[in-house]
């Protein structure tokens, strides 16, 4: 397939990464398969093609990392082991243990018992703001909330869940040019207080999922019994308390700016509150928080009459996959009433974000208790900041009127 000259998608570049709609739809339509040779990555950016890859961890793995740009593409049949074991960083079956593990304990129950503290966070944040001027929705709520309710998950007691949240934030800033020293510090503090938090669980079980980790054992295929490790708890909690509570954050920004850019869209859910589960997967299609997954081909495999080398690095775009008209009618156009079958923000297959049903409780409350306080809200899109890196994509500012 012949690609166009001057069609370039850099996930780096922060014009294309502010709007890469427009570079998304000529990819689809002009080259599918799409190469960066700047950065040494292929793309595939269609709905069938990513969702494809997702389902085909055989060929796509996620085993020598899911950023981009620290994929390991060194030819080799072994991949090193990780020094802490996180599954979203393993293929099959090494990861289908843990999955099956893990899962026992971050039931559907563990994550509806935390809707009334999400609640009360909530009126927490937004009621001094009720009446008032305007104020960054994404500092006063989007970036506490979800750290302080994956603290709750795992049993952090209430006068730790805000200082927990703060070393999260810490840990999550990106400058390309240097290591924030916060950054390294705040890395240490989580370590140090998880390691404490899972020794007391040990000796003191509650009900809380870190106790539940600690306990949970499946059946392997020999007939022996196995139960998460100290390294795989760690690691599990960590991914949770990282990527749980950036992507949601994002999630949150995404609803204050949509719902201020289509107030017509806001109105119907004032008026059927019925609808605000569905407004939160419309949010998640049209502007996914993690748009990009990477994974690195174990062997050839040829798409649209081209051809991916084994050992390449790939980007599957499922954020353009979720603007693609040739699986959603209109795909541009943000609709909070849409029939979504399957959108692809959390991933698909093996991968499936384990944290799903988690960010669409968080996200259906905040939007439910934003409503109820700021029906006419609108934002000052000249000040709306982006977050930079090439796997998180959205507002880190986001100064709101109510």
């Amino acid at each position: 397939m012949s690609v166009a000259v001057d069609l370039y998608y850099d996930p780096y570049d922060p014009g294309i990464d502010a709007d890469p709609y427009p570079v998304w739809k000529r990819m689809r339509d002009e080259s599918p398969v799409y190469y960066n040779d700047r950065y040494d990555f292929w793309a595939l950016s269609r709905y069938d093609d990513v969702n494809q890859a997702l389902l085909d961890s055989q060929t796509f793995s996620s085993a020598r990392g899911i950023v981009v740009e620290m994929i390991d593409t060194t030819p080799s049949d072994h991949d090193e082991p990780m020094p802490r074991p996180m599954m979203i960083m393993m293929d099959p079956p090494r990861h289908d243990r843990l999955r099956k593990l893990v899962s026992r304990a971050f039931t559907p129950r563990r994550v509806g018992q935390l809707e009334p503290r999400t609640r009360e966070l909530c009126a927490q944040m937004l009621d001094p703001h009720v009446g008032g001027g305007t104020f960054d929705y994404i500092e006063e709520c989007g970036a506490k909330l979800p750290g302080m309710i994956i603290g709750a998950l795992m049993g952090v007691p209430e006068e730790d869940q805000n200082e927990l949240r703060i070393w999260i934030d810490d840990s999550m800033r990106y400058d390309p040019e240097h290591v924030d020293p916060r950054t390294r510090d705040a890395f240490a503090k989580i370590e140090e207080y998880l390691q404490a938090l899972v020794a007391e669980r040990r000796t003191q079980p509650r009900d809380d999922m870190i106790s539940d980790l600690l306990e949970v054992s499946v059946e392997l295929d020999d007939g022996t019994t196995s139960k998460l490790t100290h390294e795989e708890i760690m690691g599990f909690t960590q991914l949770l308390l990282i990527a749980g509570n950036e992507t949601t954050s994002r999630l949150i920004g995404w609803t204050g700016l949509l719902l201020s850019r289509y107030p017509d869209q806001r109105s119907l859910l004032l008026d059927d509150p019925g609808l605000v589960p569905n407004a939160v997967e419309e949010i998640l299609r049209f502007e996914a928080p993690s748009p990009i997954q990477g994974r690195m081909t174990r062997r050839d495999v040829t798409i649209h009459g081209t051809t991916i080398p084994a050992f390449s690095r790939v980007a599957l775009l499922n954020g353009s996959a979720d603007r693609d008209e040739r699986h959603f009618d209109d795909p541009d156009r943000f609709d909070v009433r849409r029939h979504i079958d399957r959108h692809l923000a959390f991933g698909y297959g093996v991968h499936f974000c384990i944290g799903a049903a988690l960010a669409r409780l968080e996200g259906r409350v905040v939007l439910e208790e934003t409503l109820a306080r700021f029906p006419n809200w609108s934002v000052d899109e000249e000040r709306v900041e982006l977050v930079r890196t090439s796997t998180v994509r959205g507002p880190a500012h986001l100064p709101m009127h109510p």
